[in-house]
């Protein structure tokens, strides 16, 4: 860098109109201070970057409880359990709903060379019993999710029943109301906790074998070295390979006529049923569904992405696009004979460039160990933020009806404009109104603040938040940064760089390659998931971010341009699995590309090129 250039500070981000006061929705540690002038000065130097891979909408009160979540469970894991080396964890802050984080690095070499051996002889452990804790780690989750669903969210009875007298209970209604909320908001953090047991030690093993690589193959760049990991055969693809399945039965059953010709579920369905090879399809169907349909509809971090239970139509809508794929003579499949027949040329390639065998054995040591973890850097994503939370927004919703039919609420869905601290509150105020028969204080209290707090969420839409307030430092270094969010040197750069561009004068974007390939064609913009029934064949997939449960359009889309992320972010590990083009961490390509563009997506270089304006 020739001259230093800095973002706003975070404490120079102005209020949108209308919104003043939006503090008071959230945990005060989630909000930039001025009143504590060291903790002040702490947040000025150091790069707060929008978190838009997990977050491309503004937070409602409730939702935080995620980011809550993995706020302490990547952070503790990192610092106090394995000693990452030269990391401490991420910090979190709130602008205007949307979430800014900042990792935290140790600079002093002597305190990183202290916590690499507690590293290497934890870490290590975990490495070398992989597959056997991954079982153990499968255990304790699906345990926690059967715990949530057995959670019991009752309403409250004009008299208790007579056994609380009869066989001596000793407590009421009320209580295991409100104690059965703290299990649930327990169990949530729980599922967390087991989140990043493995995580982290996915990715560091990704980044160890990288720094290696970096050491002996000086040429080799990350593509290249993704495409060793690749090729693997993760649970995160299961949804989307039942629904394959269920079209090919179809077409075997001779039924896909009547699934094509129903324009909903319940239609065809009934239609099914009528035959006896449509009651085999629907026993099939009913048999894929479960844990698999509870796939989100978007990224699994907010209340309303719904998952395929909610919205039948979504995975129903899929199948019938794969039966008429399968009727074209078009191939549904992953090309992934081809990725390992890539995979194994490169290692082979790779290793017979080295003539120390030292490094030989190295390599291949590394190489073992990233593979074998890297299938847990997306299956965690099946059993967390979307297995896990689609079962606990469910719960939550049947609190949200008790609150409803209390008259706190308008309706089960204004739960959300809650925060969990809040609804602690609320709920007592019911369940102590319910004991002594007196107005709860609850309906005059919420109503006017939750009227209030809709209308600034959404003034929080329209707000852009800028990609990073704060100091710039020198050089990017943190790995799990680089990998997941793509925020690097070169990055923060490019965002300095177009802060004072509008988007409409934008006609090439820099980003970081995350997956091989070149392909033009018109861009498609999509805000949310209900858009992407919009997606024809060829066309450039344009996010913010992407969700897994996007992957059944990656068989009919040409490439994918995110606004956030890196080479393991979703879009780049699905795209390459694809056989996809992909560029990431551009900024700003939601903002800059419109609908109908015509693009040039370079997945090689990083760039994607605006051809002509629709």
């Amino acid at each position: 860098m020739n001259e230093k250039r800095s973002f706003l500070t975070p404490h120079e981000v102005s209020a949108v109109p209308g919104t003043e006061g939006w503090e008071r929705m959230y945990p005060y540690y989630y909000i930039f201070t001025t009143e504590d002038k060291e903790m002040e000065e702490y947040e000025k130097k150091m790069l707060w970057y929008y978190d838009g891979l997990h977050y491309p909408e503004p937070m409602y009160p409730f939702d935080l409880i995620w980011d809550e979540a993995w706020y302490m469970a990547l952070s503790q894991n990192n610092s106090r359990i394995f000693s990452i080396p030269a990391s401490m964890g991420i910090d979190h802050r709130i602008i205007n709903g949307y979430i800014y984080i900042a990792p935290v690095g140790i600079d002093d070499p002597e305190v990183i060379e202290k916590r690499v051996a507690d590293f290497m002889k934890r870490a290590g452990y975990y490495y070398e019993n992989w597959d056997e804790l991954y079982e153990k780690w499968k255990t304790k989750v699906t345990d926690v999710i059967k715990k949530v669903e057995n959670v019991e969210i009752k309403e409250l009875p004009e008299l208790e029943d007579e056994s609380v007298v009869f066989e001596a209970k000793g407590m009421s209604s009320g209580f295991e109301l409100v104690r059965n909320y703290t299990n649930l908001i327990n169990y949530g953090l729980e599922a967390w906790q087991y989140h990043f047991e493995f995580l982290n030690l996915g990715y560091a093993a990704y980044v160890i074998l990288a720094d290696f690589c970096k050491k002996v193959f000086p040429g080799m760049d990350d593509r290249t070295l993704s495409k060793m990991v690749g090729g693997v055969d993760v649970i995160l693809f299961k949804p989307d390979e039942n629904l394959r399945e269920l079209a090919k039965l179809a077409i075997q059953l001779g039924v896909q006529d009547i699934i094509k010709e129903n324009g909903n579920l319940i239609n065809a369905l009934a239609r099914l049923n009528e035959e006896d090879n449509g009651k085999k399809w629907i026993k099939a169907f009913e048999d894929a569904q479960y844990p698999w349909f509870f796939m989100s509809t978007g990224t699994g971090w907010y209340h309303d992405h719904w998952t395929w239970y909610d919205k039948m139509d979504i995975p129903f809508g899929n199948i019938k696009n794969y039966i008429n794929m399968l009727e074209k003579g078009e191939s549904i499949e992953r090309p992934i004979k081809q990725i390992i027949e890539t995979k194994e040329r490169l290692v082979k390639e790779y290793t017979e460039l080295l003539t120390n065998e030292e490094d030989k054995a190295t390599f291949q040591q590394l190489l073992g160990v990233a593979q074998k973890c890297f299938p847990y850097v997306e299956d965690h994503n099946f059993y967390i933020e979307h297995w896990f939370h689609g079962v606990f927004w469910q719960k939550m919703r049947e609190l949200g009806r008790i609150f409803t039919d209390h008259g706190f609420f308008k309706d089960v869905e204004e739960i959300w404009y809650l925060n969990r601290y809040e609804i602690e509150q609320a709920l007592y105020d019911l369940v102590t109104s319910w004991a002594t028969g007196v107005k709860p204080r609850g309906p005059s209290y919420w109503r006017p603040e939750i009227d209030w707090r809709k209308d600034v969420i959404e003034k929080f839409r329209n707000f852009t938040p800028p990609p990073a307030v704060g100091a710039t430092p020198e050089k990017i270094t943190e790995p799990f940064t680089i990998m997941l969010w793509g925020v690097t040197t070169d990055s923060v750069e490019n965002w300095l760089d177009a802060s004072g561009i509008s988007a409409d004068d934008v006609t090439e974007l820099k980003g970081f390659p995350a997956s091989a390939g070149a392909v033009e064609g018109i861009a498609r913009v999509i805000k949310n998931p209900d858009q992407l029934n919009d997606l024809q064949d060829g066309e450039i997939l344009i996010a913010t971010t992407t969700s897994p449960s996007w992957t059944p359009v990656f068989n009919k889309i040409g490439a994918a341009v995110t606004d956030v992320g890196g080479i393991m972010c979703h879009a780049a590990i699905v795209c390459r699995e694809y056989g996809l083009p992909a560029v990431a961490g551009t900024g700003i390509a939601s903002s800059a590309i419109k609908t109908g563009d015509r693009v040039k997506v370079d997945g090689d270089k990083g760039t994607v090129s605006i051809i002509n304006k629709s």
